[in-house]
């Protein structure tokens, strides 16, 4: 790469540090981690009362949507940003954003004013998530990435069980407004943590840098029209309408044209270097890393949902519940990159655990009525273990191929490329349930055949166990038994995906993974 183009680092390398000195760093950074991670189940407990106080129920989804939008948006913009002037700095504005977002949230009046503050929010977490990832790559030699990468697992599996409780306990206890402020006291401590024990390498460069603005645009342009496209197709608006296609059309043409955009600028100035895609370890983790989220999206979205409609369980219970796919995550997570740090291998802990998410997706396809619920579990922690042996390995693999200049912008891209996966997984298996349970509900309701597109939605929306106990008990049985049906159904659907991921993991190549922090050799 052309020096005279990117921003040197100072000449000196980083010192090697302690395992102390690193933990104490990962522990903050984890902090930060978990206002991102724990921002999307706390919040969704509360929103029914928050629909309540500020008289918004019709624009309840925009609390979600946007922060969705934004933190999606922005999390490759941080990657580019940090690449050029330095990540601890950056990181920092990030936490702050995220904490004045988080309090102007609490103090809402409105509706508007609560959607607007989340779209805030929303754009300091899209720091928060790839920042952290980008700072471990920076202070720690990719033969031991492995091994601190696997902690944060233990944010999403405490984010998980824990939001659902601290949301219902706020929500009834306090008040909901205690959902976002209680990110200030845990964001603190990750910045002064961050002041005292952070340092990294400065730029030193005294050449003007410049921004890629109009990529940036065409970033968001392309974006925003496939997130609305997925978050409203099948629910404002079907998948077959106007508004849908036109948006998806919108978002194709945007991509076009952000690609050709990308491919004249300069390497150094361009916000997603089109040059990236030439390193096949690069290309085959995003492809991963899509559809790593939309696997993990239908498993942690449509297992509470059965939980909750079939079992009739609150969502706090259907929440604690899924304590056996976080615990099968995080042992999967630290186990692997343990071993990854000793035998420094990384390519087979991907090629086993699609296989093995696609074994626990198989057992959730044979689910029942009166599955025990031991025997979900032990679903559940089969489905937790694979997706943790491949979750984080693709950050790994992609920051072992790239330069340390490139560091923040091709974690942050293969960040952005799961948090689509997500969205797409959301919207592609909500479709699949839908269109199966309005085809069950056919079968089995044959009295209710002329309604029962509007029926499966209303049993989608969040039929109550009380809503049941007031129908006929053939009529709830048979609702509840289409139910089972789509959802066996979904998961048949998803096992594909993994198959894919499969397939997509047997061309990842293996690059012995340094010792150092040095700058890697040239592929290939």
């Amino acid at each position: 790469m052309d020096q005279a183009q990117t921003a040197e680092l100072d000449q000196s390398v980083t010192k090697e540090r302690s395992h102390e000195e690193i933990m104490f760093i990962i522990v903050a950074l984890m902090l930060a981690m978990l206002l991102a991670a724990l921002d999307q189940t706390i919040v969704s407990t509360a929103l029914p009362r928050i629909a309540t106080d500020l008289h918004g129920l019709s624009k309840l989804s925009w609390v979600a949507t946007a922060y969705l939008m934004t933190t999606a948006i922005s999390t490759p913009l941080y990657g580019k940003i940090g690449d050029q002037f330095g990540r601890k700095k950056i990181f920092q504005f990030a936490i702050v954003l995220f904490l004045i977002g988080s309090a102007l949230c609490g103090l809402a009046t409105s509706m508007n004013e609560l959607v607007m503050f989340r779209a805030l929010q929303g754009l300091g977490a899209g720091g928060l998530m790839s920042l952290s990832q980008a700072i471990v790559g920076e202070i720690v030699p990719p033969r031991q990435r492995g091994k601190y990468l696997g902690y944060f697992a233990g944010v999403f599996a405490l984010s998980s069980v824990a939001g659902p409780l601290l949301g219902g306990f706020f929500t009834d206890s306090l008040s909901w407004r205690w959902v976002f402020y209680i990110n200030i006291p845990i964001g603190v401590a990750a910045l002064y943590a961050l002041a005292t024990r952070l340092h990294l390498p400065k730029r030193t460069s005294k050449k003007k840098i410049k921004i890629d603005f109009t990529g940036a645009v065409l970033l968001t342009a392309s974006t925003i029209p496939l997130l609305l496209a997925t978050i409203w197709g099948g629910v404002s608006y079907p998948w077959g309408s106007s508004t849908i296609i036109g948006l998806l059309i919108g978002s194709a043409v945007m991509t076009i044209l952000l690609i050709l955009w990308e491919q004249r600028q300069p390497i150094s100035r361009a916000m997603l270097p089109t040059h990236l895609f030439n390193n096949d370890i690069f290309t085959v983790s995003t492809i991963l890393s899509l559809l790593a989220g939309v696997a993990l999206f239908a498993s942690i979205l449509f297992i509470p949902e059965y939980q909750q409609i079939v079992r009739g369980y609150s969502a706090v219970k259907s929440g604690l519940l899924m304590l056996p796919l976080m615990v099968g995550m995080l042992i999967s997570m630290i186990g692997s990159g343990q071993l990854i740090a000793k035998i420094g291998r990384y390519r087979i802990f991907p090629i086993i655990g699609t296989l093995v998410t696609a074994l626990g997706v198989w057992l959730y396809s044979h689910v029942t009525l009166t599955t025990p619920q031991v025997e979900l579990s032990v679903w559940m922690l089969i489905i937790g273990l694979g997706i943790g042996m491949f979750m984080q390995i693709m950050t790994l693999a992609v920051q072992n191929s790239v330069s340390r200049d490139e560091l923040g912008v091709a974690t942050g891209t293969v960040t952005f490329f799961r948090s689509i996966g997500s969205s797409l997984g959301g919207a592609v298996f909500g479709a699949i349930l839908t269109n199966r349970l309005s085809s069950h509900l056919h079968q089995l309701l044959p009295a209710y055949s002329g309604k029962s597109s509007q029926l499966s939605k209303s049993v989608l929306s969040g039929i109550s166990p009380a809503g049941l106990k007031k129908l006929p008990p053939s009529v709830s049985h048979d609702i509840l038994q289409a139910f089972v049906l789509s959802f066996r159904d979904l998961f048949l659907y998803a096992i594909p995906v993994l198959l894919l991921a499969f397939i997509a993991a047997l061309f990842l190549r293996e690059v012995p993974l340094r010792t150092t922090n040095a700058e890697p050799e040239p592929l290939a």
